[in-house]
């Protein structure tokens, strides 16, 4: 009676193989994971670096635009506290001009009406004159003293820059003259000043007093 040998198969090795390809290909899923994870990581960290160089450029431009608005606001203001330094310049020097005027102005007539009322006293004295040599029995001493006197008088004037005005033969000028009445002549053009009945008189180039006058007319 033979014996029959019993042939026990070991499948603990192909089982082994099963589990080791099992965990190289879940070790291989993972991986890719893994490097699928890290590539989609990288690729966010360079987004968000362009992003944040394109904010700190964008950033840096408008510091600019607002560092160039200041500095042509400034600009612009400097030049209109320029422009108005010289206006208020001009301004300052008109008036120095204008009150120096004001202040010659006065000094140049500062004694007008005093002056005015000496002329009261001069039209007396040539009138006197006028009058004593129209006498023949008037003291010549009489005389020459009333002249000494006008002469004081006239040089005072002269001193104040006061003249007279020349009128007799002169044309009528309204300017200087007042007419008083109109005469008729034969051997006169008309308009013209005949008889002076009182003298004018001028302050420097200022009318004091007009001259009293009577103009010649044509005869009808």
């Amino acid at each position: 009676m033979s014996k029959t040998k019993k042939i026990e198969i070991n499948t603990e090795p192909e089982q082994d193989r099963e589990e080791s390809v099992e965990k190289i290909s879940e070790e291989s899923e993972v991986a890719s994971q893994t490097l699928g994870g890290v590539t989609e990581n990288e690729g966010q960290t360079v987004e968000e670096l362009e992003a944040d160089l394109h904010d700190l450029k964008q950033r840096a431009i408008n510091k600019q635009q607002d560092v160039n608005a200041e500095l042509e606001a400034a600009k612009k203001e400097a030049k209109d506290n320029y422009e108005r330094l010289l206006r208020v310049s001009a301004e300052f020097e008109n008036y120095k001009k204008r009150t120096s005027r004001e202040v010659s102005e006065f000094r140049k007539y500062a004694n007008e009406a005093l002056l005015k009322e000496l002329l009261t006293v001069v039209d007396n004295l040539e009138r006197a004159i006028g009058s004593a040599k129209e006498q023949a029995d008037t003291a010549e001493s009489f005389v020459q003293g009333v002249e000494l006197t006008l002469q004081e008088v006239l040089k005072i004037f002269e001193k104040f820059h006061v003249i007279p005005i020349q009128a007799l033969g002169e044309p009528f000028n309204p300017s200087f003259h007042q007419a008083v009445m109109q005469q008729e002549m034969d051997d006169q053009p008309a308009n013209l000043v005949v008889v002076e009945l009182q003298k004018g008189y001028l302050i420097h180039d200022r009318l004091l007093r007009p001259s009293m006058v009577v103009v010649s007319k044509a005869k009808n």
